[in-house]
């Protein structure tokens, strides 16, 4: 058989400097083959089968502007950059971000029927992951308009790279001014006008050329305006010979913003393996009814990551190991029938996800679960005829995550699921099923503090999401059912 889904995700961002009251990130999620193969052969009371099917991942998610997470950080320049005294009013970016995420299951069988009543079943899963990640941070510009750093900074929009390099060759070049400046008005202390204001340094001769540039190096320093009018001569003097380290703080600090501002690419995949021991019973209390119950093991899964030319981006480092564990599992499910052509089913799944480590790291312990995640259904289907089939079902989803699992890159909502599809039987080998289903997600949220500089800001994000997905198998009987 395949499937083929299409997923829609929103994720909406109130944080107040991204320059609306309620950002909206639109993602698509599209996966138009999602192949299974199964296949089960019966010699007298034993039974061997074998399945291959993607048991993980959601496809490929395409942003074309990006995440939240993405985007906040460089809102944050405009105040960074006003809270230095530098005017600023806008930012812009171009984002791009897609992932892919696939988990491929590898499955073998041996079941045995013990009598009528029971039989009893052991498989092992081979499970090998693949994500991988793909985007760009490009052109992050601001518009601060303050010529100081250069004519071109006049609120029109720039590179920040550009800004801020220039901002840390103008800092670094004051160390020498300052000392230079200090020396010149040496001879004014010591012929006596020490205590004489530097606003009227022009009275005991000094330049208004020098006046005015001891005090521009003051202000990068940070001295306000009131500070620099009422400062004496000598003061200066001081304020001038301990302010190299202050400059070259600042100077470190434009680099630093210059670098963060640089264009960025990632290019990344993460790949592992792991395996899944497997238990089942199926007991048929009478010939109408079939009772099946498995548990799957934890599947230990550590991914470890690749980066390709370098491009990291500063969020993936080559080699790094994260663990991805898959939560044991417990699943029971009912079938009955009535009569011939109608069968009523019923299934319960539930993941012990307290058990799983979903924080990625061994050095971390977050506890991301709340309670274990539970999924039920209920499915009916008729035969009109012995060639056509009508079927019909629900199913629904409780997570149990709290607030530290979800995030824009990866949440967990309530979900319910109606579908419905028709058999087709074209001889007695051949049955072919089409059906299909929609899924719609329960909106989440999340409140959250972002730190812009030592202030703490409250944002609140709002998941959401709708999922649809069409599927045709095809079965093929050889000997007797």
């Amino acid at each position: 058989n395949n499937q083929s889904l299409c997923n829609s995700i929103s994720v909406v961002n109130n944080y107040t400097y991204l320059g609306v009251s309620q950002k909206e990130y639109e993602g698509t999620v599209s996966a138009p083959f999602f192949p299974a193969i199964y296949a089960a052969a019966n010699f007298g009371k034993l039974s061997v089968s074998a399945g291959f099917n993607p048991i993980g991942g959601g496809g490929g998610a395409k942003y074309e502007t990006g995440l939240p997470s993405f985007e906040m950080p460089i809102s944050d320049l405009v105040p960074l950059l006003v809270s230095q005294g530098i005017p600023t009013t806008q930012y812009a970016a171009d984002i791009y971000f897609e992932g892919t995420s696939i988990y491929m299951g590898y499955q073998l069988n041996l079941a045995y029927k013990l009598n009528d009543m029971i039989s009893v079943g052991a498989g092992v899963r081979l499970v090998t992951a693949k994500n991988t990640y793909n985007g760009s941070l490009l052109n992050i510009s601001v518009n601060p308009n303050f010529t100081t750093f250069g004519s071109q900074f006049n609120g029109t929009m720039v590179k920040a790279n550009t800004f801020f390099t220039a901002g840390a060759t103008f800092f670094n070049a004051l160390p020498a001014q300052a000392a230079g400046a200090a020396t010149q008005i040496q001879p004014i202390i010591d012929a006596g006008y020490g205590s004489t204001l530097l606003a009227n340094g022009g009275s005991v001769g000094m330049s208004a050329q020098a006046i005015q540039g001891i005090q521009a190096l003051l202000a990068a320093k940070g001295l306000t305006t009131a500070q620099i009018g009422a400062i004496s001569i000598e003061s200066a003097q001081g304020q001038l010979n301990t302010a190299g380290p202050v400059y070259l703080a600042k100077s470190a600090a434009m680099t630093g913003y210059a670098a963060s501002t640089t264009d960025r690419y990632v290019d990344a995949e993460q790949t592992g393996m792991g395996y899944s021991p497997i238990l089942s019973m199926n007991i048929s209390p009478v010939e109408n009814l079939n009772i099946g119950v498995k548990y799957e093991f934890k599947t230990k899964l550590n991914l470890n990551t690749t980066v390709f030319d370098g491009k990291g981006g500063g969020v993936f480092t080559d080699g790094q190991e994260t663990i991805a564990d898959m939560p044991a599992m417990l699943a029971a499910g009912v079938e009955y029938r009535p009569i011939d052509k109608f069968m009523v089913t019923g299934s319960l799944n539930y993941y012990f996800d307290k058990n799983n480590d979903y924080d990625g790291s061994s050095t971390q312990d977050i506890n991301m679960i709340d309670k274990n995640f539970t999924e039920y259904a209920i499915a009916f289907e008729l035969g009109l005829t012995d060639w056509f089939r009508l079927s019909a079902g629900y199913s629904g989803t409780t997570t149990g995550v709290n607030s530290e699992y979800q995030n824009d890159q990866r949440y967990s909502l309530n979900t319910g699921t109606i579908g419905g599809g028709i058999g087709l039987r074209f001889s007695p080998m051949i049955d072919l099923n089409i059906g299909a289903m929609f899924t719609n997600y329960k909106e989440g949220d999340k409140s959250f503090t972002h730190m812009l500089g030592t202030t703490g800001i409250p944002v609140k994000e709002t998941y959401n999401k709708s999922n649809m997905l069409i599927g045709v198998g095809l079965d093929v009987y050889f000997g007797k059912k």
